[in-house]
């Protein structure tokens, strides 16, 4: 099965990869989706050759309000471009 996933340029810094089939949540994914999940990391890990970020990037994925989650299903932020800094928040 052919999985894939659409990126959202939201800033010169950060990505969105969202999964054509909506999860609303990392805490929710059931086992069918792990493919589905996997995928989005590799997805996150070719774009960062496309938008050179080869000197470091971060992959982030929110879950529940204590975690920044904001929009109501599950996607994987991509940051890079600049130093990012530990902790995050």
């Amino acid at each position: 099965m052919l999985l894939s996933a659409r990126w959202i340029s939201i800033g010169r810094t950060n990505l969105l990869i969202i999964p054509k089939r909506p999860i609303i949540r990392v805490s929710e994914a059931i086992d069918k989706d792990r493919e589905t999940l996997g995928h989005l990391i590799l997805i996150g890990r070719n774009l960062v050759k496309k938008c050179q970020l080869e000197k470091g990037f971060r992959l982030v994925i929110n879950n529940g309000s204590y975690g920044g989650e904001t929009i109501p299903h599950l996607h994987i932020h991509l940051l890079g471009g600049r130093q990012l800094n530990w902790p995050p928040g």
